[in-house]
């Protein structure tokens, strides 16, 4: 990630902080342009293109706030990245934008792993395991992955818990192979 991404991302997380927002709703709504920029080549072409000048960029984005209905601080945020020239790496920004956040709200981000797919009572039961491991509110991302063969594999920032099958067998021959 680049090191301006987390200086934005840390200056927004500044505003959301002292102005009293509510981190989701400005997630929501950067997350509403991020769909139309991802969705129209046209809005990109217009808003990347250097032979634009800014202060007619400004508009385009205040004309399709008229449809998203950003408030005041997101559209602000957009408009900065025009000024800046950054609008081209805003999901980095975002993704910044989320982890800083979540830093700040003590909220932990959670990769599980697992041989297959978890029914929903499933999930809130590895999430308040996970929860109760970190001792922190966390939020997890559920993937699959059929050469686990069964139970589950947890990522917490660096930190990896291996409760697979795949691992225990693993394990079981690195031991195996040490005597």
């Amino acid at each position: 990630m680049p090191a301006f991404a987390a200086r934005y991302a840390r200056a927004l997380a500044d505003v959301v902080a002292e102005t009293h927002l509510n981190p989701a709703d400005i997630q929501n709504q950067l997350g509403d342009f991020g769909a139309a920029w991802h969705e129209s080549v046209g809005l990109r072409e217009i808003l990347l293109d250097p032979t634009f000048p800014v202060e007619e960029k400004i508009p385009v984005l205040d004309k399709l706030n008229a449809r998203l209905g950003m408030g005041q601080h997101a559209r602000n945020f957009i408009a900065v990245l025009i000024d800046h020239n950054r609008l081209h790496e805003f999901d980095e920004i975002m993704a910044a934008f989320r982890r800083e956040m979540n830093q700040r709200l003590g909220i932990s981000q959670v990769e599980v792993t697992t041989a297959r797919k978890l029914d929903d009572a499933e999930r809130r039961a590895v999430e308040e395991q996970v929860a109760g491991l970190t001792k922190a509110r966390i939020i997890a991302d559920f993937h699959e992955d059929s050469s686990l063969i069964g139970g589950v594999m947890v990522r917490v920032g660096s930190t990896v818990y291996d409760g697979s099958v795949r691992g225990q067998l693993d394990r079981l021959k690195e031991q195996l192979a040490a005597s």
